[in-house]
């Protein structure tokens, strides 16, 4: 294995959730449903600083969209693997456009709507 290239397979390693399953953040309260997985980090500079530095996660793991609620309101999150946990509620996500993209939810699992598929 030459230098570099186990860098980059533990950066290509495979993303742990997958698009349709429930999930919930580890430190904040709110929950979602992915819709679209990115390999490594793919947002701006500017978003990612205005993390705190002491919770700020690393660039090179899966970043997760998802359709996501808090107890008050819904909105798209953009959330990095190592703070995101399989949701274990059971609960459908009530974001209103969960509906036009996937089917009924099944064990933890939304089935992405064929029409929808990119």
């Amino acid at each position: 294995m030459k230098k570099g290239e186990k860098r980059e397979m533990e950066v290509n390693r495979a993303a742990k959730f997958r698009i349709g399953q429930v999930v919930r953040h580890r430190f904040y309260p709110f929950r979602g449903v992915i819709f679209d997985v990115d390999p490594t980090f793919n947002n701006t500079e500017e978003w990612w600083l205005s993390i705190p530095e002491e919770v700020r996660p690393r660039k090179d793991q899966p970043y997760y969209h998802l359709l996501a609620e808090n107890s008050e309101t819904e909105y798209v999150a953009y959330v990095s693997e190592q703070n995101l946990l399989p949701d274990e509620s059971g609960e459908p996500v009530r974001h209103p456009q969960v509906a036009e993209l996937f089917g009924p939810l099944k064990n933890g699992f939304y089935a992405l709507r064929t029409n929808s598929a990119h």
